[in-house]
């Protein structure tokens, strides 16, 4: 399912490959729930479980990264820069 992900968060550029990032992201996140948790507190790929570690992990990205800047190249797109905001949700801590 990564590779999935990772295809369709490339082609972000419009409201449209948006949502089908979307559902893809959601369809990964039903598949991990199936999953038993880690040691490390991972559900399948998912580090940030609730919705709240959600926010907080995409949020944590944004300050950090410049919202994409660091280490770059910083998506120009605001489709593809909310995507990677969204996808930043799914794993960063």
């Amino acid at each position: 399912m990564t590779a999935l992900l990772l295809t369709k968060l490339k082609s972000v550029n419009d409201e449209a490959s948006l949502i089908a990032f979307a559902r893809a992201l959601l369809a990964d996140r039903e598949a991990a729930d199936n999953a038993l948790l880690s040691l490390d507190g991972f559900q399948g790929d998912w580090a940030n479980n609730s919705i709240a570690e959600f926010i907080e992990g995409a949020v944590a990205w944004a300050e950090d990264s410049d919202f994409g800047a660091r280490p770059g190249p910083k998506a120009s797109n605001p489709w593809a820069l909310f995507a990677a905001f969204l996808w930043a949700g799914r794993g960063y801590e």
